[in-house]
């Protein structure tokens, strides 16, 4: 392999990718879990959950996006939390997407609950971020807590 190929299967690319989406997820949960009231408000505007789930996915969800970004950073498990944070990501997309179909002037709620509205360029970084969350999973091999740890559990194949 040379050339391109070769760059984009290198660990480091992976590494980098890594390090980004875990304190992405880490610095997204910190105000959604200090204002859930807030980011209750935001799921509600999406409409397309019970309204009785609102408050707990308001206070679950955003302990999950931490637990995720600091597993990511720390190299544990990374195939198994890149999958999840892919899922994530893959939820916020349609989720983004239902809404400017239905043309919805609703904020992200991405980072902070009125921070920007929704749109075609949010729907591509959340993409893009899904695309980085899975090439993490394939191809990060470089400084995870896993190999120091953890050598005698082996993650279950899918």
């Amino acid at each position: 392999m040379s050339g391109i190929p070769r760059l984009l299967s290198h660990p480091l690319l992976a590494l980098i990718f890594r390090l980004y989406l875990g304190g992405l997820f880490v610095y997204a949960s910190m105000y959604k879990i200090n204002y859930a009231a807030e980011f209750a408000e935001t799921i509600a505007s999406y409409q397309l959950v019970p309204w009785w789930s609102v408050n707990f996915l308001a206070v679950a969800m955003p302990w999950f996006e931490l637990v995720c970004g600091l597993l990511f950073l720390a190299g544990v498990r990374v195939r198994t939390v890149g999958l999840a944070m892919a899922g994530l990501l893959a939820m916020f997309t349609v989720a983004i997407f239902v809404n400017l179909l239905r043309d919805a002037p609703i904020s992200c709620g991405c980072f902070h609950s009125l921070e920007d509205a929704i749109s075609w360029r949010t729907v591509v970084r959340d993409l893009t971020w899904m695309v980085m969350a899975l090439h993490a999973t394939r191809f990060d091999s470089w400084l995870q807590l896993d190999k120091i740890f953890l050598q005698g559990f082996k993650e279950i194949e899918a």
